[in-house]
């Protein structure tokens, strides 16, 4: 891994050497640079393009974040700091690939800021609004964080997991985010999203897909069966050939 200094501090992050334009990986809500394994390796491979990958502030090797995180934790992440990492990389020509929290914050950003160089949007099991039974996995994985293995496994690989963890569960376990909604941003969005979520998803329905593709000027959806909410993992090669065959599609395009 590298580092990168910026205003809010130092993220780690690693770069493959590619065509353009540049597959940018964005992180779920308990995940990291690492945790990704040899997807940016695969990907590169399959679509010749560069890859970044990027641990986010609280995040693996990164810098903590200061406790409490905000509502609006995802929003200063896609406004203020993936602009602000773009521009330090020089990277001016991307595609966002985004896994859950990843997800949202790839939309929030095609939608809510100029983003001049993106040429498409892949969201993996986003959320443009809170359910019922998504709290009720998080509340789950707050019970197994503090009585079964969760933390330990995740102390592997976070620097800071107590905040990592408690940023992201204390956040979304709040009354007040319950409200949360980025459906407002979708209409804005003017380049391909390809929006791609696991039947079994335990932390978000069919709505979040229908919200999506029905919400974006141009989307396309693709719901796999027999997959929980780790796409990469339960169906890797579906997915890879999904991605690859979007990335060579916005080529063909133009």
């Amino acid at each position: 891994m590298e580092r990168i200094e910026l205003a809010w501090g130092g993220l780690e992050y690693r770069r493959i050497d590619g065509a353009q334009p540049t597959l940018v990986l964005l992180h779920e809500g308990l995940a990291c640079a690492e945790l990704w394994r040899d997807i940016p390796d695969e990907l590169a491979e399959r679509t010749g393009r560069a890859v970044l990958v990027y641990s986010r502030y609280g995040y693996g090797g990164s810098d903590p974040r200061p406790a409490p995180w905000p509502k609006s934790y995802m929003h200063d992440e896609a406004i203020e700091v993936l602009p602000a990492l773009l521009a330090a990389l020089d990277i001016d020509n991307y595609v966002l690939i985004g896994h859950s929290d990843g997800g949202s914050i790839a939309l929030i950003h095609a939608g809510g800021t100029p983003a001049t160089g993106l040429k498409g949007v892949v969201s993996l099991a986003a959320h443009v609004f809170t359910e019922p039974s998504g709290l009720a996995s998080i509340a789950k994985a707050g019970e197994a964080y503090a009585t079964g293995e969760l933390r330990a496994r995740l102390a592997r690989y976070h620097g800071d997991v107590d905040g990592c963890f408690r940023g992201w569960h204390d956040t979304w376990m709040n009354p007040a985010f319950h409200d949360w909604n980025l459906e407002a941003y979708l209409p804005a969005i003017r380049v391909p999203v390809l929006v791609v979520q696991g039947r079994d998803d335990e932390y978000g329905t069919q709505a979040q897909v229908d919200a999506i593709a029905g919400g974006c000027p141009d989307a396309e959806a693709l719901v796999l069966e027999d997959c929980g909410h780790i796409i990469h993992r339960d169906r890797r090669e579906v997915l890879l050939a999904a991605i690859t065959a979007f990335v060579d599609g916005l080529s063909a395009a133009g």
